[in-house]
């Protein structure tokens, strides 16, 4: 059974920093492409970053600078460091796994950790 388990949203104020984290189970984490995504209240969800299997990263606009996604392998986790927290960085947090091969594509999601930026 695939589990994604994220952790480490909280209350913060602004301008301040949270480490995101999702522990992933029965998957071959190594070869997964792993993502952050987020949905604010009233917003369709939407990219935050990703990294694939190779470390090769990706950032929306809005994180670039501020946010750093990470991977490591040994212990089948995908982080998300944000920094310079803003209010409108308020929504649920989820973590994605993908692994495309083939013409087959295996995608799965967390249930999310809600981050809320505010003071």
């Amino acid at each position: 059974q695939v589990q994604l388990v994220e952790s480490g949203g909280e209350l913060v104020q602004p301008g301040g920093s949270l480490r995101l984290s999702c522990a992933a189970s029965g998957i071959i984490f190594s070869m997964y492409d792993m993502g952050w995504y987020r949905q604010a209240p009233g917003k369709q969800r939407e990219l935050v970053a990703t990294i694939t299997r190779g470390g090769s990263t990706i950032y929306a606009d809005s994180a670039k600078g501020r946010f750093t996604i990470s991977r490591d392998v040994a212990k089948n986790t995908v982080y998300l460091q944000m920094n310079s927290l803003k209010p409108e960085d308020t929504a649920v947090y989820y973590c994605n796994a993908v692994w495309r091969i083939n013409s087959n594509k295996y995608n799965y999601w967390g249930q999310g950790t809600q981050v809320t930026v505010s003071s």
